[in-house]
């Protein structure tokens, strides 16, 4: 039997080195890899490019990074919570490539099915195609877009098992899933790790064959980026 386990997040990320490109799932803080960001912090690791949808928020996932200023480029979707962020990009302190949300997405799934670009509308006409290849298909233009290269995907499941097969809950099912098999090296925590052929075949949501290290993570901090509740009548 396959087996991908790894002792903790200090082996996982053996082979880290500074200008690197990551991929970095989650969703605002839904579904982020906590432990792989706290310990690329811990690394010191510099000069990196991170693709992740937004760069978390100033004390917290992708903000730590930008506060320690090891990130050089930010590929991003959304980036309004982090203020740091925002003074990094207006200094010109930090290299930013605002990305179409789906291109984004798409572009993480085109590496991990292995086509080297596909043609999107999302952008055509704006900054967004400056530069690129575009084309009509029955009347419409299109812009061509290649697929992220990068040579680490950390992203965070619910629970894995030792072959690396994974079942994300909730929210955390965002961009995590089309970050796994999308660079040479797929690091995976989760929060609960079983023994292979513990997970039931037709609840799996990403096959062990797109991951190559998994650890479990332990006291994840899960925090909400917006709390908004109802005030009492």
């Amino acid at each position: 039997m396959i087996k991908k386990t790894v002792s903790g997040v200090e082996e996982a990320l053996i082979g880290v080195e500074n200008g690197m490109t990551f991929m970095l799932g989650g969703f605002g803080l839904s579904g982020i890899p906590e432990k792989a960001i706290a310990h690329l912090v811990k690394l010191g690791v510099n000069d990196i490019t991170c693709i992740s949808n937004n760069a978390g928020v100033d004390d917290f996932g992708l903000g730590l990074l930008l506060q320690n200023k090891q990130i050089k480029k930010m590929i991003s979707s959304y980036v309004g919570e982090n203020d740091e962020f925002e003074r990094q990009m207006l200094s010109g302190e930090l290299d930013v490539e605002l990305t179409p949300q789906g291109t984004l997405a798409e572009k993480c799934r085109a590496a991990q099915a292995g086509f080297p670009a596909f043609y999107t509308p999302a952008g055509y006409g704006t900054e967004v195609a400056e530069g690129k290849e575009t084309r009509e298909f029955d009347g419409k233009m299109y812009v061509l877009e290649p697929a992220f290269k990068a040579d680490f995907s950390f992203v965070k499941a619910w629970k894995g098992d030792e072959a690396g097969n994974l079942i994300f809950k909730g929210t955390a099912r965002n961009f995590n899933p089309c970050m796994c098999g999308a660079a040479k090296i797929t690091v995976a925590e989760v929060e609960e790790l079983l023994p292979a052929g513990s997970l039931d075949p037709n609840e799996i949501h990403i096959p062990g064959i797109f991951v190559q290290r998994i650890f479990q993570g332990e006291n994840y901090e899960k925090r909400i980026e917006q709390r908004t509740v109802r005030q009492r009548a």
